[in-house]
């Protein structure tokens, strides 16, 4: 291996001289509070905000006051705050002094109180009385949700103010770099339980079945981690390293959040000893808002996540239900050091809270919970950024974020599910000690303070002992995949592999060209592999001829590989002896390279081809997601049938070993494999299959304990998607009554199947009633167009009925719906349907949105007329039979 090592050396050589260089630049920019970006005046500082509501659910109005102690460090007469839809009452300047005026900037949502005189340099205290508005299901600032308790309809306050919505619940300095500690006082009713970032400090009985909560002042942050709810709640405790930890539930149902209670505990006390920074707060609760859709806001000591992600009942949700709450809630967790205690600057470095966040919610899963293989869980989100990444429209990881709605545009796939994939990437690189090093570093350092990427790298650069941390500049500061070529030849019968860089971009795309520092780990699929630092080209000598040999060993790596062909067969031979990392992989480089055109359908499929017997979860997702897209892209064209007769082929040997019925002792992951082949199983027209679900269902309505929780979703589509009426009426009825929220979802989601086009009509037409949560109803549209294979109906029905639907369901809807819509299909008439939809093109959001759903339809057409005939061809070749 003499001949690695010194190419390594080389190669790191270059590299470093090219990142001391990069390094430099950004050297002297760490976080300075006088520097950071935003459009208040740094003239004025908040040191602690009293804030005093008293809402009025009724009304859905609050009266608020706001005492807050500030720094002048220049003489002024004006004070410039961030103000929402807030109506003032009345300011002063240390109860003296009232405000000569004030003016409320809509547009650029502030308010400007002057005086009469200049306010001196020093320590002051504003008092601000004013009242907010209580927003009706909106999401934004306060706001008021809805629920049902048998037949009692109740009402319960929560808020959310990230990224700049703290602004709607108070005035103040609504951006990330003014922190300031906090004091909360609320009004409500005796039977209400309030929650906010710290525990109650104290409550006071007040006339008219009310009560005043004071709760202990909050440590420093930004406004946007600030939270309260109230309502006829309950909560369940549990306590770890001295931090009380809790689950707070709507009443009669805080038994269901046990699961997460129990693993909250565990995920704090690995957190805790990884960072080498406790936990700071007394306490950490977890929110359960009565809504079944999944969102969740990491507020410091109070993470607010709706009921539907959160609670587990094992009688009655689903199988992977578990995995999904352990995942989100270490998300969640990892929050209160990555965004809380250490908060970017500005909202252009949001994936140092999103990308470490989602970093280390897979780390610790896979450290806590390794059966659940959390990073191969997490390959499909970095395949959706890489998707993302090689569009024209693509956007760098950081960029210039201008206002509040850029601010708002910043959260997405790129931040999450590609920083996750940086990070990992580099963590590899320097290795997991050091990593860890470099991490408790950066804690200490920037504890209760801001960062920017440049503290970061400091703290890699200092606990790696030279200059490595900056490799993430090159991936951060521009959009783009790197494409590492390889091509092998034989030299006296030693194989020696040219690699070279490009950028990988979607079709014959006219993106400039770029380059990146490329942290490869390649060798034997067996083998441990050698670690290198790809540099423009390279060669490297690579055992004897014809010897499997792969880049990107455990798929750690954010780049893509295209082999040659001798290279990618002696791979697939190889294939059955791969890590499932390693076979996920190289299905998905190859998959690349299809959808990209640079290669035939046949470099996939021979891959696939090796996977008869494959159970893995994983890649059976792999393989489901790919076969699921084709199909999908088939549709309406002859040659659709043989297609589903080839994929039922491959699949089946799959399944038959899977089978129906799972053994108590099987792991948690094959539940899961068999429920999605059972879908795509029926979904391809697999007669025994649905013959079987169809049996299933009449058993469970005779004794619903004969149908598993693992099988009731699988089952449950399935014979939506065959429904008759009488069937369709069974499933609506089953729905209607059911109360637990996992199932509702589950009866209406098989509505949502139907291939009868009456029976889609009729499923679109519940959308308008207040017969489910709006949260339900708007999944609903979308599920008819994907599950039912009904989106030309979806769509007509959107368009008739749009003003309607956007304002029952909010701005959202109205920026993405038709995009999500037009998504399913692959006619270049509906990129341009999408493109005159004005409603689409009314935020610069919606705009992004539409636009990159415009270039994932054409690339789907120009797919459809360039690959699938010969996708076509080779299916044919296969003699499969149904």
């Amino acid at each position: 291996m003499t001949s690695l090592f010194n190419h390594f050396v080389r190669s790191l050589t270059g590299v470093l001289v090219l990142l001391l260089i990069v390094s430099a630049a950004h050297a002297d920019a760490p976080f300075s509070f006088e520097t950071a970006p935003g459009k208040l005046p740094k003239t004025v500082v908040p040191i602690h905000y009293a804030i005093d509501l008293q809402p009025n659910l009724s009304a859905l109005t609050a009266k608020g006051l706001a005492i807050i102690d500030i720094e002048v460090r220049e003489p002024t007469d004006r004070l410039v705050l961030n103000a929402r839809d807030l109506t003032f009452t009345g300011t002063t300047i240390d109860d003296i002094t009232s405000a000569k005026s004030t003016s409320v900037d809509k547009d650029e949502q502030t308010v400007t109180f002057t005086f009469a005189r200049a306010i001196t340099a020093g320590r002051h205290q504003l008092r601000i009385a004013y009242t907010a508005p209580i927003n009706k299901e909106s999401g934004r600032g306060l706001y008021s949700m809805d629920y049902r308790i048998d037949n009692s309809r109740k009402r319960m306050l929560a808020s959310h103010s990230e990224p700049t919505d703290a602004r709607r619940i108070f005035p103040g300095w609504d951006e990330p770099a003014f922190k300031a500690t906090f004091a909360l006082t609320l009004t409500v009713p005796q039977r209400f339980l309030a929650v906010s970032n710290t525990p109650i400090a104290q409550e006071e009985p007040l006339r008219g079945n009310r009560k005043r909560v004071t709760f202990e002042r909050a440590p420093r942050m930004s406004t946007y981690l600030f939270v309260l709810a109230a309502g006829e709640l309950e909560r369940l405790t549990s306590e770890v390293d001295g931090i009380t930890v809790g689950v707070v539930t709507t009443r009669g149902i805080s038994a269901t959040g046990r699961y997460a209670l129990d693993q909250s505990v565990a995920l704090l006390k690995y957190l805790n000893d990884y960072f080498g920074v406790k936990y700071p707060l007394p306490k950490l609760d977890l929110i359960a808002l009565p809504r079944d859709s999944a969102s969740a806001m990491e507020h410091w000591g109070a993470i607010t996540i709706f009921a539907g992600s959160l609670l587990y009942d094992p009688a009655k949700s689903p199988a992977d239900m578990q995995r999904q709450i352990f995942l989100l809630l270490a998300h969640e967790i990892a929050h209160q050091w990555f965004g809380n205690l250490v908060t970017m600057a500005w909202w252009n470095d949001l994936w140092l809270n999103e990308g470490f966040a989602t970093w280390m919610e897979h780390k610790s899963v896979e450290r806590l919970q390794p059966d659940l293989q959390s990073w191969l869980s997490a390959n499909g989100d970095k395949q959706l950024a890489m998707e993302r990444d090689i569009r024209s429209n693509a956007r760098a990881m950081r960029r210039p974020i201008a206002d509040e709605d850029e601010a708002g545009g910043n959260f997405g796939t790129t931040t999450y599910s590609k920083g996750q994939a940086l990070v990992r990437m580099i963590e590899s690189f320097v290795g997991e000690d050091v990593f860890r090093d470099a991490m408790q570093r950066y804690m200490k350092e920037r504890a209760y303070s801001n960062a920017t990427v440049d503290d970061l790298i400091r703290a890699l650069d200092a606990a790696a002992g030279k200059s490595v941390g900056s490799v993430l500049l090159a991936y951060t500061e521009q959009p783009g995949i790197p494409l590492v070529v390889a091509d092998a030849r034989c030299v006296d019968n030693e194989q020696r592999i040219a690699l070279r860089q490009d950028r990988f971009t979607a079709r014959e795309s006219q993106a400039q060209p770029q380059h990146w520092p490329v942290p490869i780990l390649f060798g034997p699929p067996q083998g441990a592999g050698t670690i290198m630092l790809l540099d423009g080209t390279a060669e490297i000598s690579a055992g004897r001829c014809g010897d499997a040999i792969k880049l990107n060993l455990g798929d750690v790596g954010y780049y893509r590989v295209r082999y040659d062909t001798a290279m990618l067969n002696a791979l697939a031979h190889g294939m059955p002896g791969m890590t499932p990392a390693d076979r996920i992989n190289l299905l998905n480089d190859a998959r690349a390279m299809v959808e990209t055109l640079r290669e035939a359908p046949a470099a996939y499929f021979v891959l696939a081809d090796q996977l008869a017997g494959e159970d893995h979860r994983r890649v059976v997702e792999h393989l489901v997601d790919t076969i699921t897209h084709v199909h999908k892209l088939e549709r309406g064209r002859s040659g659709r049938a043989a297609f589903q007769a080839y994929a039922r082929a491959l699949l089946r040997p799959i399944f038959e070993r899977v089978g129906w019925q799972g053994a108590d002792s099987e792991p948690a992951d094959r539940a899961r494999v068999r429920g999605q082949l059972l879908n795509v199983l029926g979904d391809l027209g697999d007669d025994a299959v649905i013959a079987e679900a169809k049996r299933r269902f009449d058993a469970f309505l005779q004794d619903p304990a004969s149908l598993p929780s693992a099988l009731r979703e699988p089952v449950l589509h399935l014979v939506g998607r065959e429904a008759d009426r009488a069937t369709y009426e069974t499933l609506h009825g089953l729905g209607r009554k059911s109360k637990i929220m996992a199932e509702r979802v589950l009866y209406y989601s098989a509505l949502a199947s139907a291939l009868d086009p009456a029976l889609a009509r009729e499923t679109l037409a519940i959308a308008l009633t207040d017969e489910i949560s709006n949260e339900m109803a708007r999944r609903l549209i979308f599920s008819v167009a994907s599950q039912g294979e009904h989106a030309d109906l979806a769509v007509e029905f959107v368009k008739r009925h749009f003003e309607t639907l956007a304002d029952k369901f909010g701005s959202t809807f109205r920026e993405t719906s038709m995009s999500t819509l037009m998504a399913n299909f692959s006619d270049p008439a509906r990129a341009e349907e999408l493109k005159q939809f004005a409603p689409a093109y009314e935020t610069s959001d919606g705009k992004t949105e539409a636009e990159r759903t415009r270039e994932r339809i054409l690339a789907d057409a120009e797919f459809v007329a360039r690959q699938l005939p010969a996708l076509d061809e080779w299916v044919g070749q296969h003699k499969v039979t149904p």
